[in-house]
């Protein structure tokens, strides 16, 4: 019997190694945020194609395209919050650079960069 002394050490490690696995990390994710002449904005609507209308924070409506390199990468809905670039030339028009996933929204809503949009949802 004290020959198989060495299988309870080995169970024991076991037990803990299991523990470590069922541990699970929460992730933080850190949003991006707007750069000189960028604006939070939350889709209100698509228009057809890749164009659509977008309410941004600073209380203007817009109509935003998704630029063809962003094309495969954005599936935007109605309510997505996305970063938007208005256009130089034309104030009503703006480009979609950005699209905001779960965490990054909650982030940016805690720090209250969103309090324009939250009044119409």
């Amino acid at each position: 019997m004290e020959d198989f002394g060495d299988f309870k050490e080995i169970k024991e490690e076991n037990k803990v190694n299991e523990t470590k696995e069922t541990h699970v990390e929460e992730v933080v994710t850190r949003a991006r945020m707007p750069r000189r002449g960028q604006l939070i904005g939350v889709v209100l609507q698509r228009l057809g194609g890749s164009r659509m209308s977008v309410k941004a924070t600073d209380k203007k409506i817009r109509n935003c395209r998704v630029p063809g390199r962003f094309s495969r990468k954005f599936w935007l809905r109605p309510k997505d919050f996305v970063m938007i670039e208005p256009w130089p030339d034309n104030d009503d028009k703006a480009d979609i650079v950005y699209q905001y996933r779960g965490g990054e929204i909650n982030q940016i809503k805690k720090l209250g960069l969103t309090k324009d949009l939250e009044e119409e949802f």
